[in-house]
């Protein structure tokens, strides 16, 4: 899970697709509690202890086969915020239909953590025998991981969870099966700094508006375009300032010039005449139809002495009068749009989520020598 609002599709177009030479003498963090759902969703009811089939050989794949140096991450005691995350992941990777379940949700999370710590115990137990290193985080196993790579201490991290950017991974591997021949999808952060304009506290924002695996919700009306259009507002600086500001009702100034559509000019631009000027209803230019009809006007270039040429359909002038409308028309949009937002982000109770900012940046996810 993690950044809700199809997150993952908007990184799609940064991924590298790399083959198993790419990880070869790196060390990579693994989010073992990903591995094992993944583990029971691909061999559920064809083998027994599938999470221990798997693990093992996977791990020595990695190891032996490919040159990979894995270790592995456990998740802690998880956040309050998240339980109802991980419910909602429960039920859809055991099949249960949510709108007919009459379970009490307390109940279920109490019989699904259970069975999984088991799963989870086992395959610790399978790896320490191999010698693999593990860990066990604070709290999410993602971001111990992230916290890895970000240090320098491992290369990339092999998690599903695309939070694992705002915890600061520079490199995440989405899903790899080494018993697979087919490239594996990785994403660095430098790919999508250059290609989204988009760094780690301007990630975080987009999911403080989108929703994440602690606020599902997060602010309604607002998906993924809105958010992105609002967060690259700002720099990343001043991101949480401004969110803040806007969530106790205020309404700050957009930072930089509303250009209109393939154009460098401010729409305020002073020196542009401030009324309409009066236009040719056969040519469209500047000027009255009487006098066109007599002379060809400046915008007009023909060869003759005819007058002007008939203007031709979906035309607009492109005169400095008719470029000012268009611009103010432009600002007065953006203006009510920018309005519009900051009035859907002042609705929500306590936003931004002070939580929620405050385990995104932490910088001490686990212990480990």
């Amino acid at each position: 899970m993690g950044v809700g609002g199809k997150f993952w599709e908007l990184l799609k177009p940064y991924a590298r697709f790399e083959g198993f030479d790419f990880l070869r003498d790196k060390k990579v963090a693994i989010d073992l509690s990903f591995w094992i759902v993944q583990q029971e969703t691909a061999l559920k009811n064809q083998a027994l202890n599938p999470h221990l089939r798997l693990t093992f050989f996977r791990t020595v794949n990695l190891f032996s086969k490919f040159g990979v140096f894995p270790v592995f991450v456990l998740d802690g005691t998880p956040s309050p915020l998240k339980s109802q995350a991980r419910m909602v992941r429960f039920f859809r990777f055991s099949g249960i239909d949510t709108s007919t379940s009459n379970v009490a949700e307390e109940g279920v999370s109490k019989e699904r953590n259970s069975a999984f710590k088991r799963c989870v115990n086992d395959c610790v137990e399978l790896l320490e025998l191999l010698g693999m290193p593990v860990l066990k985080a604070n709290g999410e196993a993602e971001a111990l991981c992230a916290q890895l790579n970000r240090d320098g201490h491992v290369d990339a991290c092999i998690t599903a969870d695309s939070d694992a950017f705002l915890f600061g991974a520079t490199c995440v591997i989405k899903s790899l099966r080494p018993n697979s021949k087919e490239p594996f999808e990785c994403y660095n952060m430098s790919d999508i700094e250059a290609g989204l304009g988009l760094k780690r506290k301007h990630l975080i924002a987009v999911s403080l508006l989108v929703g994440n695996d602690h606020d599902l919700n997060g602010v309604q009306g607002i998906g993924l375009d809105k958010a992105l259009r609002l967060v690259r507002g700002f720099s990343e600086d001043e991101i949480f300032d401004k969110l803040y500001e806007i969530g106790k009702g205020h309404v700050p100034l957009f930072q930089g010039e509303i250009r209109c559509a393939g154009d460098a000019i401010p729409c305020s631009d002073e020196s542009s005449p401030k009324a309409k000027q009066s236009h040719c209803s056969f040519c469209g230019h500047p000027g009255s139809k009487k006098t066109h009809f007599k002379s060809c006007c400046e915008y007009c270039i023909t060869d003759s002495n005819d007058g002007c040429l008939k203007k031709s359909q979906g035309f607009k002038c492109n005169c400095s009068s008719c470029d000012k409308v268009r611009k103010d028309k432009d600002k007065k949009k953006h203006e009510n749009w920018w309005i519009n937002v900051c009035n859907l982000i002042s609705k929500e109770t306590k936003f931004p989520n002070d939580e929620i900012i405050e385990m995104y940046m932490c910088n001490n996810h686990g212990e480990f020598t």
